[in-house]
């Protein structure tokens, strides 16, 4: 056993600490005390390792995970510490000291990833190769310079039998003799076939020679195409993932049982599955687990240093799911967060119900058991006249919500949302100092597929999204904001505060994209519309609870 991979806990450390009484639900925790304290004491490791310093500058996400085991001794003590990984590989090695090891070497020399990619990389190279070959170059160049030979050769005659035909008319009308004319036209209309498929033929037989090179590229493709879906497969099939109870599974299996079809690429290779993976194979009692970000933030998702993060969905929730059973884990905050089933309606008429939404509900109905905002209402009224929610708000966020009370009020309402003729106003405290006293952030958005449900800025692909703000107040380097959105994209005043390219500080208790607090301080304050029946302004608020 390499014991520089244990990094033990003073009796110092230790004191008054109270160890954790259940594994950490590893999508939505708050980091143990323990798992902050192995964090500073890798961060203080990294910042030893000034090798490293401009790689971990550009971003990595690193894990701890916070264990205990049995000494040797007689007196049968117990040891508590911690295990640390990064995601990924780090300084071009996954095998480095003070780190658990990969689950699968895949940068071995004579592994058979090292040489399958050889093989794979040979293929690249002959496709690049033909790709940028002189011969393919000049057969491409005869092709343009037949078909506009061809095309330059053909205008010219057409524009020749334009005017003889406007001959043709002229003697026609002559009374000249009409067999003879017809002739004259049969052949030039004869004439311009053959030149048309002396042309054809000309590029014809040139494109052969094209198609021949073409051919053997596909061909390249379809190899290298198969022989990486092998390799995946093969690599899957060499991942071999512990749980608690001494069950082993490979990544094709678990994927394949959890629905998910084929594993993603580098599946197995984050932080917490290497974790796991090394305490289960010796014989160390993992108690917690946290993963934190070191570094620059990515320009498309939000990472912010220091600041601990959730299990990634796509790669990590079916892997950790499986090597987790057998551990008794703390239940997913989300379906267990108590909730006070109770709501204030702020504004009533025959046609629209405006309701203050508290911070922790649903608007409609989700995963979870906990009754939303839209089954609650439908509640206090006659099956017949239910009303139907118009807009929402995340689960998190307080506020005004809107229902209807007839589906073409329904409908007109969605479109004054859909038509941004709604003024909204919300109030929100951020974790850092805005220094504009107001301004605009305009971002493209577009959904995270590797991060769902988080969002990331994506100039090519995302959707356009604006927020006018106002800063109300700066204390304590926090701020208060008013947000007026413009638009209503996922997420788009918690990226817009957060991202480096935004504002720069995300709203306090932002779990997805800042940090816990005692709550998500966001609140939908108040709507501004015109009434759809009485044609009068209205302005719905409802008072901010922070």
């Amino acid at each position: 056993m390499n014991l520089n991979r244990f990094h033990r806990f003073s009796k110092e450390e230790l004191n008054g600490m109270e160890l954790p009484k259940q594994f950490t639900f590893p999508f939505f925790y708050t980091p143990h005390p323990l798992c902050r304290l192995a964090a500073n004491r890798l961060q203080e490791y990294l910042k030893t390792q000034t090798h490293w310093y401009e790689e971990l500058q550009k971003g990595k996400m690193m894990g701890v995970l916070i264990v205990s085991r049995h000494t040797a001794n007689t007196n049968d003590e117990t040891e508590i510490g911690f295990l640390a990984a990064f995601s990924g590989n780090l300084a071009h090695s996954n095998n480095l000291p003070y780190f658990v090891p990969a689950i699968y070497n895949l940068l071995d020399e004579n592994g058979f990833f090292r040489i399958e990619e050889e093989n794979i990389s040979k293929i690249n190279y002959l496709i690049k190769q033909e790709l940028q070959s002189s011969e393919r170059n000049e057969i491409i160049s005869r092709i343009k310079t037949i078909k506009a030979e061809a095309e330059t050769e053909i205008s010219q005659y057409k524009e020749f039998m334009k005017v003889a035909k406007a001959k043709r008319d002229t003697l026609r009308n002559l009374n000249a003799d009409r067999n003879e004319l017809i002739t004259e036209s049969q052949f030039q209309k004869a004439e311009l076939k053959r030149i048309q498929v002396r042309r054809k033929q000309e590029i014809d037989s040139v494109m052969a020679l094209l198609s021949s090179r073409d051919e053997q590229v596909k061909a390249w493709k379809a190899e290298r195409q198969a022989r990486s879906i092998a390799l995946q497969e093969k690599i899957f099939r060499h991942f071999t993932m512990l749980n608690a109870r001494g069950e082993s599974s490979d990544l094709c299996e678990i994927f394949a049982s959890a629905t998910h079809g084929m594993p993603p690429a580098g599946a197995g290779e984050c932080a917490a599955p290497k974790l796991l993976q090394y305490a289960y194979s010796n014989d160390y009692t993992p108690l917690a687990m946290a993963e934190f970000w070191v570094g620059e933030s990515p320009k498309d998702i939000i990472r912010r240093h220091g600041h601990f993060y959730p299990a990634c969905k796509t790669k990590c929730e079916p892997i950790l799911k499986w090597m987790l059973q057998g551990l008794d884990v703390e239940p997913n905050p989300l379906e267990t967060v108590h909730q006070n089933n109770t709501f204030e309606i702020i504004y009533e008429d025959e046609w629209i119900l405006a309701v203050n939404k508290p911070a922790g509900m649903l608007s409609v109905p989700g995963k979870t058991s906990n009754k939303s905002l839209q089954e609650l209402v439908e509640k206090t009224y006659p099956q017949e006249n239910k009303p139907l929610i118009i807009h929402r708000l995340d689960m998190a966020t307080s506020g005004v919500v809107l229902f209807a009370k007839s589906p073409i009020i329904h409908t007109i309402m969605q479109s004054l949302f859909e038509n941004r003729n709604i003024e909204k106003q919300y109030i929100a405290i951020l974790n850092g100092e805005v220094p504009q006293k107001e301004g605009i952030v305009s971002l493209p958005l577009t959904l995270n597929p590797q991060e769902r449900p988080l969002q990331m800025v994506d100039y090519t692909h995302g959707k356009e999204s604006i927020t006018h703000f106002t800063v109300q107040d700066r204390k304590n380097d926090r701020t208060r904001i008013t947000f007026y959105p413009k638009t209503g994209r996922t997420h788009q005043l918690r990226v817009h505060s957060s991202h480096p390219d935004g504002l720069n500080a995300p709203i306090v208790g932002d779990t997805l994209y800042g940090t816990h607090a005692d709550r998500l301080y966001l609140h939908a304050q108040s709507l501004t519309f015109t009434h759809p029946i009485t044609g009068k302004l209205l302005q719905i608020t409802a008072p901010c609870p922070f």
